[in-house]
Order: structure tokens, then C-alpha cells, then sequence
């Protein structure tokens, strides 16, 4: 990707829009089959073999995650480095209402994130997750208030920015 590519860019942030980060994909048309809502598998409509977070980086990624990070949506949180979290924000494997698994690395990411005993009371449930839960637990390495995600991630990104990129990318 550009990013990888591009020598000025040494940390991305990313983030969602209107408060929300992300709630994966349509689950009631995965779980039904629904042809007109999948992606091909590998093919032009994907970025990678199963799902975006399948993309390897050589750089640090902070995800900014306001409102919900819900199942396909927490993988993507999982694949960042760092996750600047909102105080109202919610996370949950929320596919599991649906009958949908985890396909995007989140049942090998969560568990090392957050040990396997919160992990899989997580995966088993579908139950939510707050800000402050979350941080407690290791899902997010910041936790500051509503609307604030995006200027500490990028504050936090020029911080980490400041140091030897060659080092960085060798951790």
C-alpha cells in the first residue's frame, strides 16, 4: 500500500467517521448467504486472503476507535499496534448473535492482547465491552473522553514518529 511505500510516513492513524469506528460487515447477509453481500475470497474485492487485517505493515498503525468496534470491526481494531480508545466506545464479537466466526486472526490477536481467560469469556459470549472495560483489560492502550480518539492518536503518532524509524521497524 501507499503508506508502506511512502518514506515520509513513518505511523498511521485510522479511525471511522460520525463517532463510529466500525461494525464489520452486514452479519443478518453473511449468516443468510446472501451472494450479494460477500466479497470474493482472494479475489479483485479484498486486500488480502480473508479480510484487511491480513495486510502486514512495516510501520506502526493506531487505531482511533470512537463508538462501536464490533465483531469484523474489533479484528481491524486487534490488527493496530496501539488503540486510542473513547470512553463511551464499545467492543464485542458481536458476530457470534449472528452465527458468524471470527475469520480475520481475532481468535489468535484477542488472546494475546488480553490473555486467554478474558479472550474467550469474550468470544463465547458476544457480550459487550465499554471504554473503560477495555482498557483495563489491555484491549486499548489509551482510553480518553468522547470525541477526543483521533487528536491523541495523531498526537501520539507524532511522538512515536520522533524516533529512529530504522529501530521501529525492527522491533
Amino acid at each position: 500500500l501507499a503508506f508502506d511505500a511512502d518514506a515520509s510516513a513513518s505511523v498511521a492513524v485510522f479511525t471511522g467517521t460520525g463517532g463510529y469506528f466500525c461494525a464489520g460487515a452486514d452479519l443478518k447477509a453473511v449468516a443468510a448467504g446472501d451472494p450479494e453481500k460477500k466479497r470474493e475470497v482472494g479475489g479483485h474485492n479484498t486486500i488480502a486472503p480473508m479480510g484487511p487485517s491480513r495486510l502486514r505493515l512495516s510501520k506502526p498503525v493506531i487505531a482511533a476507535i470512537e463508538g462501536f468496534a464490533v465483531a469484523g470491526g474489533m479484528e481491524l481494531a486487534l490488527w493496530a499496534d496501539m488503540r486510542v480508545v473513547a470512553e463511551d466506545a464499545t467492543f464485542g464479537v458481536f458476530c457470534r448473535r449472528f452465527g458468524v466466526p471470527l475469520i480475520d486472526l481475532g481468535t489468535i490477536r484477542l488472546p494475546r492482547l488480553i490473555g486467554h481467560s478474558q479472550a474467550i469469556d469474550l468470544i463465547l459470549t458476544g457480550r459487550p465491552v465499554g471504554g473503560p472495560e477495555a482498557h483495563r483489560m489491555g484491549l486499548a492502550n489509551r482510553l480518553v473522553p468522547k470525541g477526543e480518539t483521533r487528536a491523541h492518536a495523531v498526537a501520539l503518532a507524532k511522538d512515536i514518529a520522533k524516533f529512529p524509524q530504522t529501530c521501529m521497524r525492527a522491533d
